[in-house]
């Protein structure tokens, strides 16, 4: 496997730990939704934009209480969540046209997870030969619209919930 430089991804990984703030706990300020790319904060539920994607599109779904564990939630934040996912998907299914999805939740570290003390789901958008090249022979993912054009597209449709 090739190494893809990017340091300007250390920025972002460090930022949460720095400033002790979880990634997915919006608190009340709403000034900031757009730098953080928080598409919606219900009651129960949040939805924001993958920063570093594996596709356009790539969204997070995540409780807004802080827990790390899917039994910690109450059957209230369990249904709310799986809804916000439901209706996640039919906004990217409306603005972008996917031919499918890959929804998925990792637990653990081992699983994949990144931010490990909340629990989310990716709602990723799949596309008939989005998987290229670059991405089998490079090992290099390759997003074609920036992710603020892209922000901007499906923030009127969350702003409707």
């Amino acid at each position: 496997m090739k190494v893809l430089w990017a340091p300007w991804r250390m920025d972002y990984i460090t930022a949460s730990n720095e400033k002790g703030e979880c990634i997915f706990c919006s608190g009340d300020d709403r000034d900031h939704d757009e730098e953080r790319l928080i598409l919606h904060v219900g009651e129960r539920s949040i939805v924001l934009m993958n920063r570093f994607p594996y596709i356009n599109g790539h969204l997070l779904v995540a409780p807004v209480r802080h827990v790390s564990a899917l039994n910690a939630l109450a059957n209230e934040e369990k249904l709310d969540l799986i809804t916000m996912v439901e209706r996640s998907i039919g906004i990217l299914a409306e603005v972008m046209n996917p031919g499918g999805f890959n929804v998925g939740l990792n637990l653990g570290h081992i699983a994949g997870a990144g931010v490990e003390e909340h629990i989310h789901f990716h709602v990723v958008p799949r596309w008939s030969g989005d998987t290229n090249y670059m991405t089998v022979i490079g090992d290099v993912r390759v997003i074609p619209e920036h992710i603020q054009a892209t922000y901007l597209k499906l923030l009127p449709f969350f702003r409707n919930l």
